[in-house]
């Protein structure tokens, strides 16, 4: 009989998810963002002032009991002025001030001076508020991603004390003792065997070989996951061991720089994700040549390691943006654009931050999915455009850059693509970015005028 086992571990993964959520309720819940200054400030800001000018002025009394309120206005309208039209006053307003006070130009000198310190103090407090807004999203973020993780591990994980014994028994017939085991059904219903094992004393074993017996024992195609160790040794270890996928990738990319320069600002990633997974991603980072590239490296960068680490695209590209935004002072941006190959089923996800269209070749047609939305690094909310696609056996998925599309006349660039596309003929993905590349720099009969690059995916069955 089988039986759900309900990990303690999991259990208190999370207990630590809900006190992340309940300390990004706690960010949001301080003091936000305020555009102007409170009427308790303006006091504040007029008490300094005349501290420092009125002080042992004669006429001191007069200005700041019997006619306070005009002291007052008279310093909102020399501020309401800075603000709109600079340091320089109107020449209306410095007659004013002239007439009122007696120590004229030290009163608007020091005026100046507060109010460049209180600007400078509210700049800080938005700059605390828009990162701590930042935080708290990131943080509801990392906890909605643990909450997730530990309800698949809680429904997923069981023990199978017969399937255990009959795997034992049919591992040491291979020449593989078994320690223990750990079974793993995903969502889909795929199996995931978790076995710490090591070889009889003499033998040589590979992973592989410990996968295909174990599949034998359950019915079903396994494989080891990958990055797992080849061999087994003497002492116990534990491997991993997966359900083989259904499909498989290969890809090819054809780049040049602008003006043919080699140095290019755009970079790209091919990576294997957890849960049968393949990732590509392009990024153009502003401009062109070295500093592009090390910001579009960067972003490529952070994207590997959230993606490798389970984060979703989306989530990942959201805290990136946060990051970039609430880190520094200046705007730079990177386009982002993510295609996830689900091994499995075919599915491939494609999601978007700014990026230039992508083209899905299949045998008789080509589709495009566009995007609207801002590159990462310019606003702390940013929309993301997220869209699934359904492959077939020798179908590509090909990722360009602003600087392809941008090489070509402006109202055709898509329909170019595809007519392009769909004249290829090469099964071959590094050949089909080379023939992209090159159709495109022959009908713009020009150098780059920017950084150009193709990514082309093929997926096949196995």
């Amino acid at each position: 009989m089988t039986e759900i086992f309900l990990n303690p571990y999991v259990i208190q993964m999370d207990k630590f998810a809900d006190s992340l959520i309940h300390l990004s309720r706690t960010f949001l819940s301080l003091e936000s963002y305020k555009g102007t200054f409170s009427k308790e400030e303006f006091e504040e800001m007029f008490a300094r002032i005349t501290d420092q000018v009125c002080g042992e002025c004669e006429k001191r009394n007069r200005c700041l009991k019997e006619n306070r309120v005009y002291t007052y206005q008279l310093m909102y309208e020399i501020l309401c002025g800075v603000e709109e039209y600079g340091a320089e006053l109107s020449t209306e307003l410095k007659r004013k001030l002239q007439k009122r006070c007696i120590r004229a130009p030290r009163f608007l000198r020091e005026t100046l001076e507060v109010f460049e310190s209180a600007k400078q103090v509210l700049l800080w407090n938005h700059k605390i508020a828009e990162s701590r807004e930042g935080y708290a999203g990131q943080l509801n973020s990392f906890a909605k991603l643990i909450q997730y993780t530990t309800r698949e591990l809680d429904a997923g994980i069981f023990e199978d004390g017969h399937l255990e014994k009959k795997l034992k028994n049919h591992l040491r017939k291979a020449g593989i003792k078994l320690l223990s085991s750990v079974f793993f059904v995903t969502e889909e219903g795929r199996y995931e065997l978790h076995l710490t094992v090591k070889a009889v004393k003499g033998q040589c074993i590979t992973t592989r070989e410990l996968a295909r017996e174990a599949g034998i024992c359950l019915g079903r195609t396994m494989a080891p996951q990958q990055g797992e160790r080849p061999l087994l040794g003497e002492e116990y270890a534990t491997v991993a061991c997966v359900e083989e996928a259904r499909f498989h990738t290969l890809q090819g990319v054809a780049k040049i720089g602008k003006n043919c320069e080699t140095i290019s600002g755009d970079t790209f990633l091919l990576t294997d994700l957890p849960g049968g997974k393949k990732g590509a991603a392009i990024s153009d980072g502003m401009g062109s040549g070295e500093k592009a590239c090390q910001e579009s490296t960067m972003v490529v960068e952070m994207l590997e390691e959230l993606l490798e680490a389970g984060f979703p695209a989306k989530t990942a590209i959201q805290i990136m943006n946060t990051a970039l935004v609430i880190g520094r002072d200046e705007v730079r941006f990177s386009t982002v654009d993510v295609s996830l190959f689900n091994l499995y089923s075919g599915v491939c996800e494609f999601v978007k931050a700014g990026a230039a269209a992508t083209f899905v070749k299949r045998k008789d047609r080509v589709e495009r999915i566009v995007s609207t939305t801002l590159p990462i690094g310019v606003i702390r909310e940013i929309e993301i455009d997220v869209e699934r696609r359904q492959l077939e056996n020798g179908d590509f998925v090909v990722m360009v850059t602003d600087g392809v599309m941008d090489a070509l006349p402006a109202g055709e660039q898509e329909e170019l693509m595809e007519r392009f596309l769909l004249e290829a003929a090469t099964n071959n993905p590094k050949e089909l970015a080379h023939h992209l590349l090159g159709r495109v720099l022959e009908r713009s009969g020009e150098l780059p005028t920017d950084d150009m690059t193709i990514l082309a995916v093929g997926i096949w069955r196995r």
